[in-house]
C-alpha cells in the first residue's frame, strides 16, 4: 500500500491505484490535459473514504511506502480507466483520412 499525499492531505490507497494514479498524471502533463479519477482508499483515521483527484500538468502529487493494519480496497475499475487513458495518450489512435466521412454518403 502507498500513501498519497495530495492537495494537503493523505489517502492510503492500493499500490495499482497509487502507481497507476502517479503514471497517469505524468501521461496527462506531457499532453498539458486534464482528468479527474475517483479512488477509495482509508484517510488518516482508517476511514473508507472515496477521494477525487483533479489531475492537470501543475498539480503536485506523491507516493511513498507505507503500512497499516488495514489494507486499503481495491480500485480496479479506476485502475483499468487509468491504464486505458494512459495507452490513448502514450500511442494515439491513427485520425482518418479527411475525405473518410464521405465514403458513407448515399447523395
Amino acid at each position: 500500500m502507498k500513501r498519497v499525499t495530495y492537495a494537503g492531505t493523505s489517502l492510503l490507497l492500493d499500490d495499482d491505484a497509487a502507481d497507476w494514479l502517479l503514471e497517469y498524471a505524468r501521461a496527462l502533463g506531457t499532453v498539458d490535459g486534464t482528468d479527474t479519477v475517483s479512488l477509495r482508499g482509508l484517510n488518516r483515521t482508517g476511514e473508507h473514504v472515496e477521494a477525487t483527484f483533479l489531475l492537470n500538468a501543475s498539480m503536485q502529487l506523491v507516493a511513498e511506502s507505507a503500512r497499516g493494519a488495514e489494507t486499503p480496497p481495491p480500485n480496479d475499475e479506476a485502475v483499468r480507466y487509468m491504464q486505458d487513458r494512459v495507452a490513448v495518450i502514450i500511442a494515439p489512435p491513427p485520425a482518418l483520412p479527411d475525405d473518410w466521412s464521405r465514403r458513407f454518403d448515399t447523395d
